[in-house]
């Protein structure tokens, strides 16, 4: 008996559709959260984000919480004290969750983050706080 021919089964290569950026929203005037990431070691961390409340404040931000996450050393060791929690997040989950519900909470119109973020996170965080995730690095580079 014949058989059909078969469909050539090798991956169809589709062209990435190109994904533009949103741009930075401008902070001033709107209430915000400040959010840090640390490590266990970073004694400082509160002088962190003070200043980072100075220059929000500076550019005409009002901030009305703050959320901090501190990674702990653990026996593996200082190799991984570098690296994100989640690449997706760079949080546990739980801050995460914390972090949205101060921002519902306080009605903020973006969440600043001490530390930079990648564009997927950025995507990312934006959906899971419900407003939008930024740098202090995007904010300060804007001018």
């Amino acid at each position: 008996m014949h058989q059909g021919r078969r469909r050539d089964r090798r991956p169809v290569h589709h062209a990435e559709p190109a994904r533009h950026e949103a741009p930075v929203p401008a902070v001033a005037g709107t209430d915000v959260v400040i959010v840090g990431c640390f490590s266990g070691r970073q004694k400082d961390f509160a002088a962190l984000m003070d200043a980072a409340a100075r220059e929000l404040d500076a550019r005409g931000a009002r901030v009305v919480g703050r959320i901090v996450q501190r990674r702990g050393v653990s026996a593996g060791g200082a190799r991984k004290m570098a690296l994100p929690f989640s690449a997706r997040t760079l949080l546990t989950y739980g801050k995460v969750r914390e972090a949205a519900l101060l921002c519902e909470k306080t009605a903020a119109g973006a969440a600043v983050f001490v530390t930079p973020l990648t564009p997927r996170q950025r995507r990312v965080l934006t959906g899971m706080l419900g407003c939008p995730a930024i740098s202090l690095a995007e904010i300060t580079a804007v001018d």
